[in-house]
């Protein structure tokens, strides 16, 4: 659903909230996120102009916003305490910077009830939604490697768990079921193939929950939304430096992670691609994904998560498949559309990469081994 644009006045006031100086010299909107509304905000102090990001929380989906501004205080402050170990590291950019509001808090509630949080902007970086180099890959991943890695000591409590369930593929595929059977928008006899492929499927969608319940693979603090555009890589070296988009960051497994690094790294397409023959697996970039997250986890991994790394790619692309399937048939309620039926190709997409990899798997596990030795 989107939601009215904010004016230049409005922006204004939201700016004069938090403890930043200066007078706002423009805003715009930014990004090519499907949740927050984001925005681009120069400020001007004397001679000075110094970029913000503003994000307007969206509270359908992020509920409890205290529990989210906690975790994302939480993290960033243990990451820069990492970085500040590193001799030469750039605390403005290599972690996002929460502003506080003048009261001290990490987010504005305005008198009509949104929620705004700031962050300090991370120049001369930026991220991208499709991948053009193979070296890209391994910079991404070796920057969510590093970034697991140092969030591995966080102190107790453990952090909140922002939206429960997220990857739980079992509770995923019954929704899409129970989504199925109620056809609020008449739109279930357009998918027949595809809930065909999910069923086929649906035994792999316990393998991580079940081994997460025994114990059989461990707990950790993970991102849980490590699109490839979720992690900057610098304009001048190409190296990742910063992970963002922190929204969902909370208790789950690296198989997670690294199967969503899979989903979005490993081709050439848009997430929406209609032209299915452009959605497979390029090995190259597999292999440098591989290498990258490995030179930053290859000690911390346990062998169970070493041999699940191909499968959660399959996992982790078919749950997102299957989220984009219901909402479809929901009547696009969470994922921002700009077409109709967007959100059916976008499930198709899913589930043609998830065919690839099935194809390939038996090459993608040579490569793992590779770099494990290596």
């Amino acid at each position: 659903m989107e939601r009215a644009p904010v004016s230049p006045e409005a922006m204004r006031l939201i700016a004069a909230r938090f403890t930043i100086p200066g007078t706002l010299v423009d805003a715009q909107p930014y990004g090519t996120g499907h949740i927050n509304d984001t925005y681009a905000v120069t400020m001007e102090a004397g001679s000075r102009r110094t970029r913000y990001i503003f994000q307007r929380i969206n509270t359908r989906i992020f509920t409890n916003v205290d529990a989210l501004m906690t975790n994302i205080s939480r993290v960033t402050a243990h990451v820069r305490s990492k970085l500040s170990a590193i001799p030469g590291a750039d605390l403005e950019r290599g972690t996002l910077t929460v502003i506080p509001t003048r009261d001290g808090a990490p987010y504005h509630l305005t008198p009509t009830g949104e929620n705004w949080r700031c962050y300090l902007f991370i120049e001369g970086a930026r991220t991208y939604d499709v991948l053009t180099k193979p070296r890209q890959a391994y910079e991404a991943a070796r920057a969510f490697g590093m970034f697991q890695r140092m969030l591995a000591d966080l102190p107790a409590p453990p952090l909140h768990d922002i939206i429960p369930f997220f990857h739980h593929t079992p509770r995923r595929f019954q929704k899409l079921e129970e989504a199925l059977a109620a056809d609020v928008r008449k739109r279930a006899g357009t998918c027949g193939v595809e809930m065909a492929f999910c069923r086929e499927r649906e035994p792999l969608t316990h393998t991580v929950v079940r081994d997460l319940e025994s114990g059989a693979i461990p707990w950790r603090v993970t991102h849980n939304d490590t699109k490839i555009n979720n992690v900057m890589l610098d304009d001048q070296t190409g190296a990742g430096i910063a992970v963002i988009d922190l929204d969902s960051v909370m208790p789950g497994s690296i198989l997670y992670d690294f199967g969503d690094e899979m989903r979005t790294s490993i081709g050439h397409f848009a997430e929406n691609e209609r032209d299915l023959s452009k959605v497979f697996v390029d090995l190259e970039y597999f292999d440098q994904l591989v290498g990258g997250y490995l030179s930053a986890t290859r000690d911390t991994l346990t062998k169970r998560e070493i041999e699940l790394l191909c499968f959660s790619g399959i996992l982790i692309t078919f749950t997102i498949g299957i989220r984009f399937l219901t909402d479809y048939l929901q009547g696009d309620v969470y994922f921002r559309t700009h077409r109709e039926g967007e959100n059916l190709d976008r499930a198709r997409t899913q589930f043609a990469l998830v065919r690839s990899i099935e194809d390939n798997r038996d090459t993608m596990e040579a490569m793992v081994q590779k770099h494990l030795r290596g």
